[in-house]
């Protein structure tokens, strides 16, 4: 039992950040983020003549995509006022793979809910409080060390890290984009800048929570 309830808390502190990120990113494919994003102060405008609103229709089309709410026939089938598709044949193809990437990262996100709520409901019918609440105090106090790393990243070369990320999950090339192309105007280097930001600050909000929330429990 005893080396159970060691991987078991080895587990939760490393499923515990995958799983706070994976949901801040989650909260991004909303519609309520991108009416957020879109009109933050300082975000640019689409210099190739997309309004907010233009944008924030195919930009809620490209997330309902991605969240398999429509197929990849229906995306291609989506045309500008100008007759133009909305993705070509490049971008289709690199949607499909992002796609490919947030279901996987999607089904990660749900078994590392599953898991903890599950391990908690055990912890409390074994008597195992204490050391499920510690665990979850370890795995926030290892997520605010890689948000702050992350937003340092950001804030000090974010180039070289969104450069990193797609080198890791894409084929070279295939993420590298025209900038008339319509993926480029709805979602311009800011707004990745953005999302990277946000996801640090809500997941420093929630360990910081997590942190303080389970050492009230554990002093019961």
């Amino acid at each position: 039992m005893k080396i159970l309830q060691k991987v078991a808390i080895l587990i939760i502190i490393i499923i515990l950040p995958v799983t706070l990120v994976l949901t801040a990113v989650r909260i991004c494919l909303t519609p309520t983020f991108l009416e957020v994003e879109y009109r933050l102060p300082g975000f640019p405008t689409d210099s190739y003549g997309f309004t907010l609103t233009e944008r924030l229709h195919w930009a809620k089309i490209s997330s309902a995509y991605l969240l398999d709410e429509i197929s990849t026939s229906e995306l291609a089938s989506k045309y500008l006022p100008n007759g133009q598709p909305l993705y070509n044949a490049r971008e289709i193809e690199h949607m499909q793979d992002v796609k490919n990437l947030t279901k996987a990262a999607f089904v990660i996100l749900y078994c590392g809910l599953g898991f903890l709520v599950s391990l908690c409901i055990i912890a409390w019918l074994i008597q195992w409080q204490k050391d499920y609440w510690q665990a979850i105090q370890y795995g926030g106090k290892l997520t605010i060390f890689l948000i702050f790393a992350l937003i340092l990243g950001v804030l000090l070369n974010f180039n070289q890290i969104f450069t990193a990320f797609h080198g890791i999950f894409f084929e070279s090339g295939t993420w590298l984009f025209h900038f008339n192309d319509t993926l480029i105007r709805l979602f311009p280097l800011r707004f990745w800048q953005d999302i990277f930001l946000f996801i640090g600050g809500v997941n420093l909000l929630v360990a910081l929570f997590l942190i303080f929330f389970s050492k009230q429990l554990m002093k019961k």
